[in-house]
């Protein structure tokens, strides 16, 4: 490159017979931008394009948050969703391998799938549902890994308005009536039939935004969290709301310096643990906040954890009273089971291990400064793959074989 330029504006643009004057822009201190300009021969004029390109994407990475996650139906690859509309297909069976290279742990395919960030994915056995602003949309796994990314369909709940378009935060399938639970910036849960792609029910209660959605199978019952500190239960068959906690309400819980909100529940019947004769299981969400549900049926204990700006706490859920105090500070902002433990994750590079009795038995760092999503994958189809992953705010997702350490890290 000839004589180069330095400024914090744009320069005139200028041209030499010897080659033509380049300018780009890149992100400075305390994000202000700056503009970088040089005369460039024709030859180094070709390769430009190419090295703003590598610039862009880089800035790009650095400022990249991972909010989703979702396990694809055979369990051999996850698909990474980010604040910037992008998903990214992984192969966990090829970077799990013993012959794994480094190109192994970069996206099989990375298409644009939302205009803004991907807040929320699930998987059906043959799709990919996606959530961003005000939609949602289903991606057929098949083509996905043939690298033919074209959206199969799109929807968008009866929102009040035409002009409101809430985020998604959150969502939930409900697989004996084939249906999908959709909630977030409107305050509702919005049923969808997966099968006509009609709206088929909105459910209403919360005077804020909605973090979380998890599915009691058996009863038919679905939990649901959110900004305005409440945890509210929902029987699907009557489309009316049984049982609310505030948690915040409770002395033991409440944390006024991070506010009252609630940002994930989790309740699945089919793990039993020996403590208190209680079945408890697990169903994950990654957004701003921690809370996790322990269910029974009618003749069994029914106990819940939740937290979120108020502490992690293990619940009574009958009763409504908070049993036990988890001793961390910073917000936790995911919660799920493994075997006889509790995982968390939030604030901090650390993916936390608990004991039932609220003891801290271990904290594995991973590689990101702040964690959104845990994902665990329990396919019985590939139990060579069966892995614990973690992602936030970085371009990374850790992936953990074992409890004790981070093995890799997947990277955008």
């Amino acid at each position: 490159m000839g004589r180069c330029w330095l400024g914090a504006g744009p320069p005139q643009k200028k041209a030499e017979k010897s080659g033509q004057w380049e300018t780009w822009q890149v992100l400075g201190e305390a994000g202000r931008t700056l503009w970088m300009g040089g005369f460039i021969s024709p030859r180094q004029a070709s390769s430009s394009l190419s090295l703003q390109t590598e610039v862009f994407q880089a800035l790009q990475r650095l400022h990249m948050t991972i909010f989703s996650q979702s396990v694809s139906p055979c369990g051999k690859f996850l698909a990474a969703g980010n604040n910037y509309g992008q998903i990214a297909i992984f192969s966990l069976s090829a970077a799990l391998s013993s012959e794994a290279k480094e190109e192994s742990k970069k996206p099989v395919v990375t298409f644009q799938a939302h205009d803004g960030p991907v807040y929320s994915m699930v998987s059906t056995d043959r799709h990919l549902l996606s959530a961003g602003d005000g939609e949602v949309k289903a991606w057929l796994w098949a083509e996905m890994l043939k690298k033919g990314c074209k959206e199969l369909w799109r929807r968008q709940p009866p929102y009040r308005t035409s002009l409101e378009v809430p985020e998604i935060n959150a969502l939930l399938l409900v697989p004996k009536e084939n249906s999908l639970i959709l909630a977030g910036g409107d305050c509702q849960l919005h049923t969808m039939d997966l099968e006509t792609g009609t709206f088929t029910r909105v459910l209403r209660g919360h005077t804020d935004y909605i973090h979380c959605l998890a599915l009691r199978e058996r009863s038919p019952e679905v939990l649901s969290g959110g900004e305005d500190g409440a945890v509210r239960l929902w029987d699907l068959r009557t489309a009316k709301e049984v049982q609310t906690i505030e948690v915040y309400k409770h002395e033991e819980c409440s944390r006024p310096h991070n506010g009252r909100w609630i940002g994930c529940l989790a309740t699945d019947s089919d793990w039993m643990v020996s403590w208190a004769d209680c079945w408890m299981g697990w169903q994950l969400r990654a957004l701003s906040a921690v809370g996790l549900w322990f269910t029974a049926g009618d003749s069994h204990l029914s106990v819940q954890v939740c937290g979120g700006g108020p502490a992690l706490t293990l619940w009574h859920l009958r009763s409504s009273t908070p049993t036990t105090i988890f001793p961390i500070r910073a917000p936790q902002k995911h919660v799920t089971f493994y075997q006889d433990l509790i995982l968390s994750a939030g604030q901090g590079r650390c993916v936390n291990q608990w004991q039932l009795s609220g003891e801290l038995k271990a904290q594995v760092p991973g590689s990101s400064p702040g964690l959104l999503s845990l994902s665990l994958n329990q396919q019985p189809a590939a139990p060579e793959c069966k892995v614990l992953t973690a992602a936030g705010n970085s371009c990374r997702v850790d992936v953990f074989t074992n409890l004790g350490y981070r093995a890799f890290s997947l990277s955008f």
